[in-house]
């Protein structure tokens, strides 16, 4: 199974595939594969930390 983050709450959970609607902020919202695929973060079995907290902002 893959995770994945909510574009908008950033609400993340793992599944096989992305829900329709956001289970926490009850939207239809854009949710981005968020699995680990290196070993700095525990591999797949783990998200990524990095994905879950978003981009980063401009100072």
């Amino acid at each position: 199974m893959s995770w994945w983050t909510c574009s908008e709450c950033r609400y993340t959970l793992q599944a096989k595939e992305p829900p329709e609607v956001c289970p926490s902020c009850n939207q239809k919202c854009l949710f981005i594969e968020a699995t680990c695929y290196t070993p700095e973060c525990g591999g797949p079995a783990n998200p990524d930390p990095q994905i879950i907290a978003g981009p980063r902002k401009a100072d």
